[in-house]
């Protein structure tokens, strides 16, 4: 019976204190999932660039800018005075409203009230705060937004819903300089 005990003791012993084996991969993913996203993602952007250009082609007498950014533009008033666009922490205050391509207003200026921005210091969607940038204090511009500059796959979890291009006409009350710049 010693002899049984010991040879199970030796045996558990040797076994037990195996070094711990990498487990193998259950699935292998390959990286389709981001190939058909940057797919999709183009003809989305494709689809919303052919109505955007739809849209400029209907309204010939307005002279579109198309932005560095990515988002076309055109001045309903333009101030052509020398006065400086907003840099890094001055503070616009402005007015704007939000509609569909189709002109659909989704939220109106009463609405969205005037507001007051500290420059990239504060959150707001990216076509935005980079059309406020290129603004002078007194201009009116009307801004076509693809999705992806707008509030893109995830709206505003109210009115604005998945993927949609916006025009948003935005007017510049005043500009006030950060003390630092």
């Amino acid at each position: 019976m010693n002899k049984f005990l010991i040879i199970a003791c030796v045996f558990l012993f040797c076994f037990s204190c195996k070094s711990p084996e990498a487990r193998k991969p259950e699935s292998v993913t390959s990286g389709s999932f981001i190939k058909e996203s940057v797919e999709r993602n183009k003809k989305l952007y494709a689809k919303e660039q052919s109505s955007i250009e739809a849209i400029m082609k209907e309204n010939p007498e307005e002279n579109y800018i198309a932005s560095e950014s990515g988002f076309w533009y055109f001045y309903n008033t333009k101030q052509e005075d020398s006065l400086a666009t907003p840099d890094f922490g001055d503070v616009v205050n402005f007015n704007y409203n939000i509609k569909d391509l189709n002109g659909t207003l989704i939220y109106s200026k009463t609405e969205l009230k005037t507001q007051n921005y500290a420059m990239d210091k504060q959150e707001m969607f990216t076509g935005l705060r980079e059309g406020l940038k290129l603004m002078k204090t007194g201009e009116t511009v009307t801004f076509l937004f693809p999705s992806q500059k707008a509030y893109g796959y995830y709206g505003d979890n109210k009115r604005i819903g998945t993927s949609v291009p916006l025009i948003c006409e935005v007017t510049v009350n005043s500009i006030t300089q950060n003390q630092s710049n």
